[in-house]
């Protein structure tokens, strides 16, 4: 069967150098990390790296809160060593943005070769491809992009949602009582100031980078790729890239740490319930899905066109065959010599068929039920120990027994 000139022939796997892309390798707090030998050039010491950082933000707290006498009461709604959501942000959700730098260097940047190795990118098109990777890391790099999140961060993170957001009507120890309302203690201005623009930071520097990635991906689906509507991931080949998902579980795990911290303040200190905050779980379930699988989602156009034409195609194919085949066996032409049982024409009709029942389940993103589902888990993960503020633990044990069984 000739290739469809709406589709590309098929090339051989270019066999050159690895491509060299990462989206964490680099930029100034890379830069920054190398010469304060917190980073080798493969972001080793991400153990030291993440001691270093987080007790940067949180040991002053715990110094300053001592020296004020917030530790565990003062007089306060909230000591320090009470306060949920501070610890895990700096403990949990920090170290998490900081070692998922690791992860994600070591998972992603083979499956952008992958691109290259299953001969995905024709040959011709190798120059855009090669392209859209050195954008990226220029993008990746920019000095210019990392000092606009430290504006952002104090001048809209810090000032605006820090300050009216998740600060707490009542006295903690990082606010003190005024004839306005509250201010800032001396472990609320490390906090507010310095602690909080730290990990404002970290997360800013991973939405740039998810944008990085969603726009070299976005790149490379306007290369017209060689797709086959009848591989085994129904994705046409681009099922690696699924894979890809599982190199930010970390950061879902931070984002649900983050949330946890919060919800649990509000249980323990402001009295609500864990079931008055279904939306707000559920809206950062669905962010967290957003964030990871969009990029994926650049492919559909794509994805959508070869199962156009492997369906025209591949049907085309079929009604040949079947026809020859009802003519041989059911219309008299089959030789009187060749027997129907051991016949090859059987398998070959079914393995015809099974190819064009492939190209009819295709879908239009790499992203499979299983991604989402382990997203989603890993999200909520954190969150499960507040369920103990609504069921006893025997009760939620049973429950949890009678899903799993």
């Amino acid at each position: 069967m000739k290739p469809s000139p709406d589709r590309p022939t098929q090339s051989a796997p270019l066999t050159s150098e690895p491509i060299d892309f990462s989206l964490v390798l680099g930029g100034p707090l890379y830069q920054l990390f190398r010469r304060t030998q917190l980073s080798g050039d493969a972001l080793e010491l991400v153990r030291k790296r993440i001691v270093v950082i987080a007790l940067m933000a949180w040991l002053p707290l715990l110094l300053l809160s001592a020296l004020e006498g917030q530790l565990l009461d003062g007089g306060v709604a909230i000591p320090f060593l009470m306060d949920f959501d501070v610890h895990i942000r700096f403990l949990v959700a920090m170290p998490l943005l900081i070692g998922a730098e690791l992860i994600v260097h070591q998972r992603i940047r083979p499956v952008v070769g992958q691109f290259l190795d299953r001969g995905l990118v024709p040959e011709a098109a190798r120059a855009r491809f090669e392209a859209a990777v050195g954008s990226a890391m220029r993008l990746r790099n920019s000095v210019i992009a990392e000092v606009l999140l430290i504006v952002f961060v104090y001048g809209f993170g810090v000032l605006v949602v820090w300050r009216s957001a998740a600060v707490l009507d009542t006295a903690t120890w990082y606010t003190v009582p005024t004839d306005s309302g509250f201010g800032l203690s001396l472990a609320g201005i490390w906090y507010g100031y310095v602690s909080v623009p730290i990990f404002q930071f970290l997360i800013l520097r991973w939405f740039l980078r998810v944008c990085i990635w969603m726009r070299f991906l976005w790149q490379v689906s306007r290369i017209e790729l060689n797709l086959v509507p009848t591989h085994p991931d129904r994705v046409g080949g681009l099922g690696f890239l699924a894979n890809s998902a599982y190199a930010f579980m970390p950061l879902a795990l931070a984002y649900g740490a983050l949330l946890a911290g919060m919800l649990a303040n509000r249980i323990f200190y402001v009295g609500a319930t864990l079931p008055e905050f279904k939306a707000e779980i559920a809206l950062v379930v669905i962010f967290v899905e957003c964030l990871v699988l969009a990029p994926l989602f650049v492919f559909s156009s794509q994805l959508a066109s070869t199962k156009r034409i492997g369906l025209r195609e591949y049907g085309g194919l079929a009604m040949t065959y079947v026809r020859e085949f009802d003519s041989k066996w059911l219309r008299g032409s089959a030789p009187a010599d060749e027997p129907l049982v051991g016949s090859g024409d059987i398998q070959s009709l079914a393995d015809l068929g099974n190819s064009f029942a492939v190209v009819q389940e295709m879908r239009l993103a790499p992203v499979t039920r299983d991604v989402v589902l382990r997203l989603g888990i890993a999200t909520l993960l954190p969150v499960a120990p507040l369920l103990l503020t609504i069921m006893p633990f025997e009760e939620l044990l049973k429950k949890l027994v009678g899903v799993v069984l």
